[in-house]
């Protein structure tokens, strides 16, 4: 048994009597290149997911459209039966073509079989958290979600999914969700150096409301700054794990979620919850994402390929 480390301390997810601790993991590299198809070393895979519950991970994001199907059949495999408060989150919204491209899938009978894919592969008769991923590749559109929202909703009164969450949204949209349903958490992209969600975490820390980033360490192209490389040196640490360290620090409602298919960068990310970065760091390291006010992140065609980094 791994001894468990301090993992930053906890999160209460509103209304949701769940709480997690606020380093957790992210499933979607547990899948073949491209997220797409069984990883080369399945025992591996079985291996990252048990040692990050031993130590201490009790909030796993995934999605059935990994693989598709894959990394929610290796949770099931290295997990199940789960433990007592072990917090399942996953998402619905799109699907993967055959040339392994993702698309929406946000109509009615889409969504709801989403859901029962997820029920089966992970091998729950409901799910704790459904994110309902919208918008763009990384960035939210503003069109109206009542409509994929209210499939979300209905099955949430009929017990098959006790939370929703949104991925990919602007603060608009989420005023509207609330109008038809409690949201116990947003998903968006951002990190040290993209932050155009900073007044939105706020808001939501305000509210209560957990912000889990994706692409935490960068996405299609990882994080580099020298700023970042400096502020590792002087913290005798990796630049990803004070980019981890930084949105820690950053607001108390910010869940983490890197993921990783090695045992190494699973400690290594573990790990950078221990990190306390000074005042002084933080503003060199703030810098970074001022020096990017106003820009937008370019959306990449490595998404329709699947070539992705930590989410």
């Amino acid at each position: 048994m791994i001894e468990p480390i301090h993992l930053a301390g906890s999160f209460t997810l509103p209304g949701a009597l769940m709480t997690v601790n606020r380093m957790g993991y992210g499933a979607m590299q547990l899948a073949g290149p491209e997220v797409w198809g069984p990883p080369r070393d399945v025992d591996a895979a079985i291996a990252v997911l048990r040692e990050a519950v031993e130590s201490g991970v009790n909030h796993i994001d995934t999605s059935d459209y990994y693989g598709p199907h894959v990394t929610n059949q290796l949770i099931k495999k290295a997990l199940h039966p789960y433990l007592d408060g072990l917090v399942i989150v996953t998402k619905v919204g799109a699907r993967r073509g055959p040339d392994k491209s993702w698309l929406h899938a946000l109509s009615r009978q889409e969504l709801v079989d989403a859901v029962h894919d997820n029920l089966r592969n992970l091998g729950l008769d409901h799910l704790d958290i459904v994110n309902l991923r919208v918008g763009g590749i990384s960035e939210p559109r503003e069109e109206s979600i009542e409509e994929p929202l209210t499939v979300l909703v209905k099955l949430k009164r009929e017990g098959l999914i006790r939370h929703i969450g949104l991925s990919n949204i602007s603060p608009k949209q989420l005023a509207e969700a609330q109008a038809m349903t409690e949201i116990v958490c947003v998903q968006n992209f951002y990190n040290v150096a993209q932050r155009n969600d900073d007044a939105f975490i706020d808001d939501l820390a305000a509210q209560g409301i957990a912000y889990v980033p994706f692409f935490p360490l960068g996405g299609f192209t990882p994080l580099q700054s020298s700023a970042l490389d400096a502020a590792a040196a002087s913290l005798k640490a990796t630049p990803m794990q004070v980019a981890l360290g930084w949105l820690l620090q950053r607001s108390p409602n910010i869940l983490l979620i890197p993921g990783t298919s090695s045992l190494a960068h699973l400690r290594e990310n573990l790990e950078a919850s221990r990190l306390q970065i000074p005042s002084e760091v933080i503003a060199d390291l703030d810098a970074i994402g001022k020096r990017r006010t106003g820009s937008t992140s370019r959306r990449s065609t490595a998404l329709h390929r699947g070539k992705v980094a930590s989410r």
